[in-house]
């Protein structure tokens, strides 16, 4: 599914009237500190401006499991959060955010009326890729093997850039964070895949050499 930006077909003067009638707020956080917790109770919709951020649960023993990374024009707030585990949103790089209130974006105004259509028109296409990238995620997540997640992620990537030339959006280790399996094992896999005529790999870009349905 293509992404959509939360601004498509907004002009940026009115970007400018939105972002003033919504009442939102700008931030900027620096490369490993924590943006937001608990996730699921917060009262904000959040863009990402600039940057790099990752939504994480860590369990009991501190082991850590990479639900979401995201990238300039995503977006999160409590649909971001499929359970009632706390998730933490921490920067993995230098970032900014933009914050919106729910209650402030679905209010009805008597101006600009035709903008705030067309932004609420966008928020529900966001929200439906966010509930397609759900579900992708469970069908990895669900897969026995290493190699079965690897795979499912990369054809993941394949549908939605349609390109066998992918580019896994963060670092190895966040990859093995986020299909949560082991780093050793999975470069392993990398490997296996790559000595099989599979995939070429270089660093974080990969082609993929086999055929997908």
């Amino acid at each position: 599914m293509a992404k959509t930006s939360i601004f498509n077909e907004i002009s940026f003067n009115d970007q400018i009237k939105l972002l003033n009638d919504f009442k939102a707020r700008s931030s900027t956080f620096s490369k490993g500190v924590t943006i937001m917790s608990n996730l699921r109770t917060t009262r904000d919709f959040n863009i990402v401006k600039s940057g790099i951020v990752n939504i994480i649960r860590f369990n009991y023993n501190g082991t850590r499991t990479i639900i979401e990374t995201l990238e300039e024009d995503d977006v999160f707030g409590n649909f971001s959060s499929a359970t009632s585990e706390e998730l933490y949103v921490i920067a993995d790089t230098d970032a900014e955010i933009i914050s919106f209130n729910y209650d402030n974006i679905f209010q009805r105004y008597s101006k600009n009326i035709d903008l705030h259509y067309q932004f609420n028109e966008n928020v529900v296409k966001i929200l439906a890729n966010k509930l397609q990238s759900t579900n992708d995620r469970i069908q990895i997540l669900t897969e026995k093997t290493i190699r079965n997640k690897l795979l499912n992620y990369f054809n993941t990537l394949y549908k939605r850039n349609l390109s066998k030339n992918i580019t896994i959006p963060f670092s190895l280790t966040n990859l093995a964070d986020y299909l949560s399996i082991d780093r050793s094992a999975m470069m392993r896999e990398l490997k296996n895949l790559k000595d099989e005529g599979l995939i070429n790999q270089k660093g974080k870009k990969i082609q993929l050499l086999y055929y997908i349905n």
